[in-house]
């Protein structure tokens, strides 16, 4: 039986290119980066030099990024940071502002601001039926308490790519902190840190066919945060515990790579997600495109199919030897309706029609008109089992 994994938004496969850069620092080079003795020396070298290559591959400066264990961490200091270096909390009161559609790193860290004693008050802005923020919305948000915008740049589950140049534009303007969660959009969609006015961006590894457990966080020279672990001077400080200096080599090597194969990668990858998305529309009824339909990510196809559960869906392609998703991966064993899509004003049966096909660089032609080969056959049974299907097929 065919296996194809269309799950690439949850994780990706770690890149041979990218075990073979790890191997020598699990059992050879396996000193800890701090030691003072030539095995620690080699394991600071290459933590310098994988720091550098994160660096570029983001037109940043090397004391700029700093290791975490991935965008959830990555995500956590920054927002936590930001309003423990402002005093927030200790007698002084913080904004954030958000959007309706952020990853739970985002949205459960602002809610847990929003708790008592914590001093912070979070304004959440709603997106339009394309899942696009509007930077109007969050200028006319920002008050004179505001110390922090994140707003995404690419959704996990829709793939509707944020206009963060501008939202950025409008944060400096204000002299407001604006942070990003690239976790997403890194690798499949340009990021210049020299181009667009981002005071921190989010990174993760194992999205980007690197190891997991890993992650970045870009912080602008002159920032202030504080760090959320206490310990050794790791991190310049930022984050102490020992580093995993495999894993950030391979998630280097990632980003090496990432950067490398942009363009054929973002070709290859757009190709395949048209397909996917013109050859299912044609070939069944009733099914629709969540997300924006030009502003997406080039390897989300996230579709909607009336009268059908998405579940039963997603088990059924499962016996054919196809993985997809029903939401972000974080969340997809939970039976609450999505909420990035309840915020595009999806009814809830709307939602549980919705499956996501995230799309890798490994992923063929063939592969998608397989895909589209058992999609009709599944819909249409489920549909004539399906109490309001109303006799569609």
């Amino acid at each position: 039986m065919k296996r194809i994994y269309l799950d690439h938004a949850a994780t990706t496969a770690v890149d041979s290119e990218v075990m073979q850069a790890m191997a020598p620092y699990f059992a050879e080079a396996f000193g800890n980066a701090s030691s003072l003795h030539s095995f620690g020396k080699d394991a600071s070298r290459a933590l310098g030099a994988a720091r550098q290559t994160v660096a570029d591959a983001l037109g940043a400066g090397m004391g700029e990024i700093f290791f975490t264990s991935g965008g959830t961490e990555s995500d956590n200091l920054a927002l936590k940071g930001v309003m423990m270096a402002g005093g927030v909390g200790r007698g002084e009161r913080g904004h954030i502002i958000t959007s309706a559609i952020e990853h739970p790193a985002i949205l459960n860290t602002c809610r847990y601001l929003e708790g008592a004693g914590h001093g912070c008050d979070v304004t959440y802005i709603p997106v339009g039926s394309d899942g696009l923020v509007d930077p109007g919305d969050v200028a006319d948000a920002i008050r004179d308490d505001t110390k922090l915008i994140s707003i995404m740049h690419a959704n996990n589950e829709i793939g509707t790519i944020q206009p963060i140049a501008e939202i950025g534009a409008i944060a400096r303007k204000n002299g407001v902190l604006f942070h990003t969660d690239a976790v997403q959009s890194f690798g499949k969609t340009e990021i210049d840190l020299r181009k667009i006015p981002v005071d921190m961006l989010s990174l993760s590894s194992h999205k980007i066919y690197g190891p997991k457990g890993v992650g970045a966080l870009y912080v602008r020279d002159g920032v202030e945060i504080a760090p959320l672990m206490h310990g050794g001077g790791h991190e310049s400080g930022l984050r102490a515990g020992t580093e995993n200096v495999a894993g950030i080599v391979g998630f280097a090597k990632a980003a090496m790579l990432a950067i490398e194969r942009f363009a054929p990668d973002c070709s290859h990858l757009t190709k395949l997600r048209d397909m996917l998305i013109k050859g299912t529309i044609a070939a069944i009824d009733d099914v629709h495109l969540n997300g924006h339909p030009t502003e997406r990510l080039p390897n989300n196809a996230n579709l909607r199919f009336d009268f059908v559960e998405g579940e039963a869906m997603l088990l059924h392609l499962d016996v054919k030897g196809i993985a997809v998703s029903t939401g972000s991966a974080c969340s997809s064993a939970s039976s609450e309706p999505s909420h990035v899509l309840l915020a595009l004003g999806l009814a809830p049966e709307e939602i549980h029609g919705s499956i996501r096909f995230t799309l890798g660089r490994e992923n063929t032609e063939e592969e998608i008109l397989y895909v589209l080969d058992v999609l009709p056959e599944i819909v249409g049974k489920l549909r004539a089992i399906s109490p309001i299907a109303g006799g569609k097929r």
